[in-house]
């Protein structure tokens, strides 16, 4: 059973940048053939996909976030790590890491084969 615990600053001012980290455990990160990913929801918006990295360490973003978006993976603590830059009182929501176990964006979080219960970002104007 795979487990997603997300940890990150719950609220940051406009321009800054957002670091959030996902620590994994049941499973490592460069196992065959998972994708880790981080998707986001705002109130009254569907669940947005910003990126995920691959088990092989490739990763691959939303074309509409992927100037500000980066994902990076810490092999030694089973965790990875989106860094959103110039964020915007837009970029207000939850932001969830979830694991897919093929190359595939979902719309809907439970889509996903494993998710954690999201962390909350605000950005303050």
């Amino acid at each position: 059973q795979v487990q997603l615990q997300e940890s990150g600053p719950g609220l940051v001012k406009t321009s800054q940048t957002v670091s959030l980290t996902c620590t994994v455990s049941g499973e490592f990160i460069t196992t065959r053939y998972y994708y880790f990913n981080w998707v986001r929801q705002s109130p009254g918006k569907g669940l947005e996909w910003i990126g995920y990295i691959a088990y092989h360490g490739g990763a691959y973003y939303n074309p509409s976030l992927e100037s500000r978006a980066s994902i990076s993976r810490d092999t030694s603590k089973n965790q990875f790590t989106l860094q959103l830059n110039s964020v915007t009182p837009e970029d207000t929501a939850v932001y969830y890491c979830a694991v897919s176990q093929d190359a595939y964006y979902y719309s809907v979080l439970h889509d996903y084969d494993y998710w954690g219960q999201g962390t909350q970002v605000t950005v303050s104007s």
